[in-house]
């Protein structure tokens, strides 16, 4: 067990064990892995309490059931686990701005705050742009040989390659 200490885990180990819970879902559920979906029911479930009606009257919720379902309780599993595996490891710790950032970008806590929400919101609108996360097409389509989501995996490697070369001008 003392492989649960470790900062990092293997991205090999868990590439597999991903592919396993993979299969699982599609068997036991019939729904692919996937997270965007959860977090737009999510935000569905919050406002429809203080807005009801609104939520009613939005196309995307009418056509999406808001109801806690296990694409839900994975994301909030994956947080859950994230955070108690950082504690089991010892490697937990609250930081405005990573180290990383700070050496690379800058360490000034408003540029970070707002590069965090920009990307947030386009993260938003191109997963609901694309008809799903990174997650859901890498992971999920491609195993099930999606054309789009094959696009859609080249296109994330395309633009994470080129980010990188800009931030690290390699």
């Amino acid at each position: 067990m003392d492989f649960l200490m470790l900062d990092r885990w293997s991205p090999y180990i868990i590439g597999v064990l991903i592919g396993l819970l993979n299969i699982g879902a599609l068997l036991v559920s019939k729904k692919a892995l996937g997270a965007s979906t959860s977090y737009m029911k999510l935000g569905g479930i919050i406002y429809s309490y203080f807005n009801k009606e609104k939520v009613e009257n939005n196309t995307y919720y009418q056509k999406t059931e808001l109801k806690l379902d296990w694409g839900i309780m994975l994301v909030v599993g994956i947080i859950l686990g994230a955070f108690v595996s950082a504690m089991i490891s010892g490697s937990f710790n609250l930081t405005a701005v990573p180290n990383m950032w700070a050496r690379e970008i800058s360490d000034s806590v408003v540029i970070r705050f707002f590069v965090a929400v920009t990307g947030g919101i386009f993260l938003g609108i191109g997963s609901r742009w694309a008809n799903g996360c990174t997650s859901g097409h890498s992971i999920s389509g491609t195993s099930l040989l999606s054309v789009i989501s094959w696009v859609s995996s080249i296109a994330f490697f395309i633009g994470g390659i080129a980010v990188a070369f800009l931030i690290y001008g390699i």
